[in-house]
């Protein structure tokens, strides 16, 4: 789970997620509590059934191709679903909702573990209700952390970073798939086994694997039904209506990590910023910062705030599946590094942030 102190720091209306999120997006997938953060907890290892040989016309796409149809698929396609998160002993379900017309994407996610969460969205206007407690948190999110990003950072440098091999056909809530390994091509980032259904492209289970080969975390549909009747108008009635529920609304506003008096002495290799967010409220030089980075594949979240000595009593760091933290102290400010990278990349992100204004 995340620490604590960083609920401050992240935007309101963080507690569900978005069906794009859900199985696109290394950062929000597994989090069924803050789709930046929150990360599911230890591993899981299955063994694989053997995949039959991939068709010719698969073998020839390139890394990008893979990629640029999986995405594309994310964003085109309707369908409803039931998916579940398995990592460490742990299993979390949700139930999907998607409908898009070339222009808007609309999604409903409903919780099937723990507390129920109800996230409906409109393409980044996001709204999540909480039945039980009649609260509602109201969100707009420049980054739908659609996997892969290639298409949203600044620079493809995926095929610089990573390689792939397409290990052949398997079958997956009943649908043919092609199987396809993203390999780290260095020790900062994590592999990926992806399932992506023949005719669509749509990613159907995904696992994140260590330098071992070991699965870390396991997210899947467990059945999926392509080319569902869902209505958009339906689910637009649904977004607006929030008679009965306490309101709440980010107080964020964007901004540059240099114009905060914060940068990265020299880059961390692949990574690339994304974007940069302090809270409205707490306008100054010591207002929280939220800055993120993404390789394309992998994100990663870097908090920075004033250090307090009665929380920020003991730089630690935390293993949750594949996301890592660390917290350290950095002068007067407590820095805090999360995402789905081993540890010494978080640490990398520590060694080269620097203040330039005092």
């Amino acid at each position: 789970m995340m620490p604590a102190d960083l609920a401050s720091l992240v935007p309101s209306g963080r507690p569900g997620l978005t069906a794009v999120h859900a199985l696109f997006s290394r950062r929000l997938w597994r989090s069924l509590v803050l789709p930046l953060l929150a990360g599911a907890v230890g591993a899981l290892a299955q063994a694989q059934t053997p995949a039959a040989a991939l068709p010719a016309e698969a073998q020839k796409r390139s890394l990008t191709e893979w990629l640029t149809r999986i995405h594309d698929a994310s964003r085109q396609r309707a369908y409803v679903g039931t998916f579940v998160v398995s990592a460490g002993g742990e299993m979390s379900t949700s139930r999907i909702w998607h409908v898009c017309d070339g222009q808007q994407q609309m999604e409903r996610i409903d919780t099937l573990t723990g507390e129920p969460r109800i996230t409906l969205r409109r393409n980044s206007d996001v709204i999540t209700f909480a039945p039980e407690s009649k609260r509602a948190w109201v969100d707009n999110r420049e980054s739908l952390g659609l996997f892969p990003e290639l298409l949203r950072t600044p620079r493809n440098l995926i095929p610089e970073f990573y390689s792939h091999r397409e290990t052949g056909v398997d079958r997956v809530a009943g649908h043919k798939t092609h199987v396809l390994e993203i390999l780290p091509r260095d020790a900062l980032r994590f592999g990926y086994r992806i399932w992506s259904e023949q005719g669509t492209g749509l990613v159907v289970k995904l696992q994140t694997l260590d330098a071992k080969g070991q699965v870390l975390e396991q997210l899947a549909f467990s059945d999926l039904e392509l080319d569902a009747p869902v209505s958009m108008g339906k689910l637009s009635q649904l977004m607006r209506n929030t008679r009965g529920y306490e309101v709440y609304r980010p107080r964020l506003r964007k901004t540059t990590a240099e114009a905060e008096g914060w940068r990265l002495s020299e880059p961390v290799p692949g990574f690339q910023s994304m974007s940069c967010h302090v809270k409205e409220a707490e306008a100054g030089s010591d207002a929280p910062m939220h800055w993120v980075f993404s390789d394309g594949l992998a994100s990663v979240s870097l908090f920075v705030q004033a250090h307090d000595p009665v929380r920020h009593t003991r730089e630690n760091s935390m293993v949750s599946g594949a996301t890592h933290s660390i917290s350290r102290k950095l002068g007067d400010h407590w820095v805090t590094v999360m995402g789905e990278v081993p540890t010494p990349t978080l640490e990398q992100f520590v060694r080269v942030l620097e203040r330039i204004r005092r």
